[in-house]
Parts: C-alpha cells; structure tokens; sequence
C-alpha cells in the first residue's frame, strides 16, 4: 500500500480516531526532525510520510489514557533528574577549576622560594 493514496485505511482496533493517528505521526516527525533513527527499510525521504509508513507498519507503540499520563509523568522525572545531574557536573567542574587556580598560585609560589634559597655549596 502506498502511503500518498488517499484515504489510508486503519485498522480500528488499535486507533480510536484518524486525530490519534495525525498526533502519533506528528511526534514521530518531530523525533525524526530532531535526529532520531528512522527504520532502515523505509524509500520515503520526508519525516511525516516516514512517520506515517512506521506507523501503518506496526514499528511504533504508543499508549493513550491513563497509561500516557505515567509515561509523561516518568518521562518529566527523568528529565528532571538529568538536568539535575548536569548542573551538579557542571558545578564540581567550576570548583575543580577554583582548586586547580588555587593550587597553581601555591605552587608557583613554592618554586621561587625554592630558586631563591641557596643551594648546597
């Protein structure tokens, strides 16, 4: 079946209403769009009829109800906890550069009392 033949005919069972199936194929093209890896078997170039072909060949899940709230829920937590750990990063690599400018002063301050000190004779 061609894609670009109007109408595409769905199975019933697994979408609710053709609007479920312009929301699922508009994520997946914004996640193509944004890099994700398209099925390797696909002879469309265009990010939504790829996402449509995914679909109409059983490549894609999604959930609905309750189920998609957890997910969102899940997927908010994660974010989170991630963003959180890059600023944790980022602030030891500011500290660790503090440290390393502090050390840097003793030192070389270390090194000229050592070359002015008078050596063994």
């Amino acid at each position: 079946m061609e894609i670009i033949e109007l109408p595409i005919h769905l199975d019933d069972t697994t979408l609710d209403s053709r609007y479920r199936l312009v929301v699922i194929g508009a994520q997946r093209a914004r996640q193509l769009m944004e890099g994700a890896r398209a099925s390797e078997h696909t002879k469309y170039a265009k990010a939504t009829t790829v996402a449509l072909e995914e679909y109409l060949m059983g490549e894609l899940r999604f959930v609905t109800g309750k189920d998609a709230r957890l997910a969102q829920r899940e997927a908010r937590r994660k974010r989170e906890e991630l963003m959180r750990r890059r600023a944790l990063l980022e602030r030891e690599e500011e500290i660790s550069a503090e440290i390393k400018k502090d050390l840097s002063v003793y030192i070389d301050a270390s090194a000229k009392r050592a070359a002015e000190l008078p050596g063994p004779t």
